[in-house]
């Protein structure tokens, strides 16, 4: 009897001890990675997401958009207010719940 327990505590113990393991490995692999030097590929696909995040906020909106660009945004802007009603499209709606009136009835 004492055996089964200590037979089942030592699988517990395993199971969280590895679960706890599998997560430092995982956690110390993506600070490993931060410190390490990346290869050339991943550190120029990491420059030009930077350079395209400076220019687009220099510019305000995309970068390198040329007139047609805008003219179909305005041409879909204008398809989707006409399908659902005014306001602004390029902003996220506002929400507004107001709390339900419950009346007691007499018992």
């Amino acid at each position: 009897m004492i055996l089964r327990q200590i037979l089942r505590l030592s699988s517990l113990f395993h199971c969280a001890v590895s679960v706890h393991l599998r997560r430092n490995i995982g956690l110390s692999a993506i600070v490993f990675n931060k410190t390490k030097e990346l290869d050339p590929v991943q550190k120029l696909f990491l420059d030009k997401i930077r350079e395209y995040n400076t220019k687009s906020k220099q510019a305000g909106g995309p970068v390198d958009a040329g007139p047609d660009f805008q003219k179909d945004m305005n041409e879909s802007l204008a398809r989707l207010q006409r399908a659902y009603g005014e306001g602004d499209l390029t902003k996220f709606p506002e929400f507004k719940f107001e709390e339900p009136k419950f009346e007691e009835t007499p018992k």
